[in-house]
């Protein structure tokens, strides 16, 4: 193989290979004796099928097997000779070849780009934890509160938020339907669990009363032979309960396995503030983002950006023909008149080459740190995922299995996590206690930048 480089421009490599013909020939040769081996021809025993019969039968489509395979050994190769990490995949032009003679290509190329990384534990971050309003604790004690309600029997009239026992037996045109009765039934008037319309025929008697409830089965209600039929529901009235309001106090807290009513507000407060834990985490990312951006300013491969603003505006092309699709009601605010196609454009080319910078320089930090993904973390990410279609999750893990590019997208976040966590393990980070209408306000930047 001979590679002779015909030009070098920052980050963009060219070269032209030129491979011998008897290079070729014998590559050609080799997969014809393999091919021999295990091919069965009439008059030939396996194995002695002559170099001249294979040539003639096969030569053709194994050369095009052979220079395809060739040119991806030998580009592969001379690139790791001169060192060349490719951003993206080379482009190659064949320039000549004839049966017989050298194969010649030109082999383009671009490079990642060297980069020198910052000093972590010069980085200054601010890690904010949301200060709880005692309001909040008090609305979560009051919806506890209610969930806790028991219920003792009176002896009146339902009301709405009663719990009502009952016998019913229901029928549609005169037939009763398989499902359609229960005996003891306790049913909470006003919780709309039931067929809609149901609860309030129910409201205004006493225990011993019969009714009949008439209703109309939604049109996607569950059973196709039920659904948007009219049924007739008899009722016989067994007992009525009240829900008996249940105090914040100690007794609170034993009814929810908690020491005392501190504790439980304790409690209270640690769940809030985990639940708000990944609006932090991202503000914190998006600031650590930001300093990575700052220090780090290197060339970055055109190729790569080119793909991801290409991306970005597809998306974006999608969204316009959305909002053409659904266009604003009468009457509804004006939308912002649209910018020119090319200010959009420009924009997001910022917005690419922001994310390729970044998404450069954490993926730098990984591979330095050894950094990995492991198989354990892609399974239970891929739990989450079926999990997240209930009824569907043999098909959704059947999706992955048979698509193995698709693992990538599970697997890119969570690595992203991995260098972000342990750049952040570095860093100098403070945290800040702040209200949660801080803590929970958009940041100034397009989210769109982020990486």
């Amino acid at each position: 193989m001979q590679i002779t480089d015909t030009n070098a421009d920052g980050l963009k490599h060219e070269m032209t290979v030129v491979i011998s013909a008897s290079d070729i020939d014998q590559r050609v040769t080799e997969r014809l004796n393999e091919i021999g081996r295990t091919i069965k021809m009439p008059g030939f025993r396996p194995g002695k099928v002559p170099m001249t019969v294979l040539r003639k039968r096969y030569g053709p489509s194994v050369m095009g097997e052979v220079l395809e395979r060739t040119v991806s050994d030998t580009s592969t190769e001379a690139m790791r000779e001169r060192n060349l990490r490719p951003a993206i995949q080379p482009k190659i032009e064949i320039v000549s070849f004839n049966e017989g003679q050298d194969l010649e290509y030109k082999l383009a190329v671009e490079v990642l780009p060297q980069i020198e990384l910052t000093n972590f534990a010069e980085l200054q971050l601010e890690r904010l934890k949301p200060d709880v309003p005692e309001t909040e604790i008090d609305s979560a004690l009051e919806r506890i509160a209610q969930q806790q309600r028991k219920s003792e029997k009176v002896d009146r009239a339902t009301e709405t938020g009663d719990v009502v026992v009952i016998d019913f037996k229901g029928s549609v045109g005169g037939v009763e339907f398989p499902g359609g009765a229960a005996e003891d039934y306790s049913l909470e008037l006003g919780s709309n669990s039931f067929i809609p319309g149901f609860e309030d025929q129910l409201i205004g008697f006493k225990a011993g009363d019969q009714t009949t409830v008439k209703v109309t089965f939604p049109a996607d209600y569950g059973s196709t032979e039920l659904a948007g039929k009219e049924a007739e529901f008899a009722i016989n009235v067994k007992e009525v309960q009240a829900k008996v309001a249940q105090p914040i106090d100690e007794s609170l807290a034993t009814a929810v396995g908690m020491e005392n009513l501190a504790m439980l507000r304790q409690t209270i407060r640690d769940r809030i503030e985990r639940d708000y834990q990944g609006v932090a985490r991202q503000k914190l990312k998006r600031t650590l983002l930001d300093r990575l951006g700052e220090r780090h300013t290197f060339q970055i491969p055109q190729g790569m950006v080119d793909i991801e603003l290409d991306t970005i505006w597809k998306q974006y092309q999608a969204q316009v023909d959305r909002m053409k699709a659904n266009p604003q009601p009468e009457g509804a605010e004006p939308a912002e008149a649209p910018k020119d196609e090319a200010a959009i454009k420009a924009e997001y080319k910022d917005i690419a080459e922001r994310r390729v910078r970044l998404g450069l320089v954490l993926a730098e930090v990984g591979t330095r740190n050894n950094l990995t993904v492991t198989q354990d973390e892609i399974n239970r990410a891929l739990g989450e995922e079926a999990r997240r279609f209930p009824g569907q999750e043999r098909h959704v893990l059947e999706y992955y299995k048979n698509n193995p590019g698709a693992i990538d997208n599970l697997r890119a976040p969570i690595y992203e996590d991995k260098v972000i966590d342990f750049i952040v393990e570095l860093a100098q980070v403070t945290d800040k206690t702040v209200p949660l209408k801080e803590l929970l306000a958009e940041d100034d930047e397009d989210e769109a930048t982020a990486p």
